[in-house]
């Protein structure tokens, strides 16, 4: 079994910045990637926002490149999203995801809502 729990969300004005963390514990194998993922209002698909391998890989999402940046702490199986120059648009539920060689799991997300 494997638990992730976000935290770091909140209310910020435009420009503002965030960090988001996700740390996973539990039976942890093989760890792919630690990607970050967000479902805006009234959107039904998830958009990846952010995903780091275990090789340290990064890749971003168009809308986000040069001002997200993601990281991880191996040894403490946490994955960071450090959130800078924000904008409306990037008000979302934030999930973390793990990926494995065999299964993903998800966290519960957390919220993000960047004011005008």
């Amino acid at each position: 079994q494997v638990q992730l729990v976000e935290s770091g969300g909140g209310l910020v004005q435009a420009g503002g910045s965030l960090r988001l963390s996700c740390a996973a514990s539990g039976s942890i194998s093989s760890i792919s990637a630690m990607i970050w993922y967000r479902q805006a209002p009234g959107k039904l698909r998830r958009e990846l926002v952010a995903r780091i391998s275990h090789g340290g890989s990064t890749n971003y999402a168009d809308s986000v490149k040069g001002r997200f940046t993601i990281s991880r702490d191996n040894a403490k199986n946490t994955v960071y999203l450090e959130m800078n120059s924000l904008k409306p648009e990037d008000t979302a539920v934030y999930y973390c995801n793990l990926e494995t060689s065999r299964y993903s799991y998800w966290g519960r997300g957390t919220q993000v809502t960047v004011s005008s």
